[in-house]
């Protein structure tokens, strides 16, 4: 058989290269003679670098940026082995985890530093950027991205603000005149797997800004100010992006992508299979084999078993799914063309054994697979 491998990552477990390599090794121990052909997917979120850099050769470039807080952190991008790519996770330079629990305000956080590195990435020449932008810590709009850019948002004095949802309140005009000149070279594209607008109720601030440490009230001024940007952005560049599904992504990060990048928010696992060629594999195979840490009634939006899945189904290819965990609803993937699902996980166990077991338990998983089908040869 021609075997397709294409799982996510097992987050906190086994990066999807690590998965695809276990699942590769249970089942050609028991069915040697196949053809595999591994292919680490990602939709977007964290492992979207690692993913595209194993799969295509690449490397990982290092980045000093400004972090959230306007401190120096160490963050990363991914260059595709072609160096034609640059894959980047907004949070690996503004990104939650960045800032300490105790200091987390929205107000006061800056996507500054994923300017920085889309700015590195378009000095290394590439000709298309990748943006992942889950786990922000940010609620500015894009703001700091922008400046770091080269654009420039000025209060009533013809000052920069603060480039923060704070400053957003003092805002009173936009100059995009000094953008980086290689911004209209190149193609950008957004992995983006949620649908909230800009403002409002279901917007970034409300819907977001609590995880990211912002009181009721704070939420509140924070939209209003959101609210005051893109309707300057409206006045000033006739674009009304407010209610665009995806413009309240990552505190509104989408909106200022939509806004002065001119770029496209796609699903990330159906950005991702288009991006590694997956669909010209699974035409060729006669089983696909996907997978990540849970499953369940969301996997069928957008997540990677299933964007993997939508494409075998067109073919007529079988698809088997690994999981660490099968939660309430996962038969809707059936629906989607999964045709079978398995859990790894052998016995109760602590999270943090199952994670450290991660390996062992999907290869030995993947074995028993493998044995079925090869008893149904016999």
């Amino acid at each position: 058989m021609n075997i397709v491998i294409a799982p996510n990552s097992f987050k906190e477990s086994l990066t999807a290269m690590e998965a695809a390599t276990a699942i590769e090794e249970g089942f050609s121990s028991v069915l040697p003679h196949e053809t595999y052909h591994k292919i680490p997917m990602a939709d977007g979120g964290e492992g979207t670098v690692q993913s595209i850099v194993d799969a295509t050769g690449g490397t990982i470039k290092e980045v000093t940026v400004t972090g959230p807080l306007y401190e120096p952190v160490e963050a990363f991008y991914g260059l595709s082995g072609d160096k034609k790519i640059a894959v980047i996770e907004m949070a690996a330079a503004s990104g939650l985890d960045k800032v300490p629990m105790e200091k987390r305000n929205p107000l006061i956080t800056t996507t500054y530093g994923f300017g920085e590195l889309i700015c590195d990435a378009l000095e290394e020449g590439v000709e298309e950027i990748l943006l992942g932008i889950g786990g922000s810590a940010t609620n500015d709009g894009g703001a700091g991205m922008m400046m770091s850019l080269g654009g420039k948002l000025m209060d009533d004095k013809g000052d920069s603000i603060s480039a923060d949802g704070k400053g957003l309140g003092d805002l009173k005009s936009i100059d995009v005149r000094g953008l980086h000149p290689r911004l209209t070279e190149v193609s950008i594209k957004v992995a983006c797997d949620v649908d909230n607008p800009l403002t409002g109720k279901n917007g970034a601030s409300h819907i977001y800004g609590p995880q990211k440490g912002g009181t009721p009230e704070q939420i509140e001024l924070l939209d209003s100010h959101l609210a005051h940007y893109v309707q300057l952005i409206k006045d000033t560049f006739g674009k009304d992006i407010d209610q665009v599904p995806g413009a309240g992504a990552a505190g509104g990060l989408g909106a200022g992508l939509l806004a002065f990048l001119d770029a496209d928010l796609e699903r990330g696992g159906d950005l991702l299979v288009e991006m590694l060629g997956l669909e010209e594999r699974i035409k060729q195979a006669d089983l696909v084999i996907t997978g990540e840490g849970g499953i369940n009634h969301q996997t069928i939006f957008g997540k990677t078993p299933v964007a993997v899945s939508k494409i075998a189904k067109k073919y007529g290819v079988p698809v088997i799914a690994f999981a660490g965990t099968l939660s309430k609803g996962y038969e809707s993937v059936h629906d989607e063309g999964i045709n079978a699902v398995f859990s790894i996980i052998p016995a109760l166990s602590s999270l943090d054994e199952v994670l450290e077991k991660g390996y062992e338990n999907l290869k030995t998983a993947a074995a028993n697979v493998a044995s079925i089908i090869k008893l149904s040869r016999n």
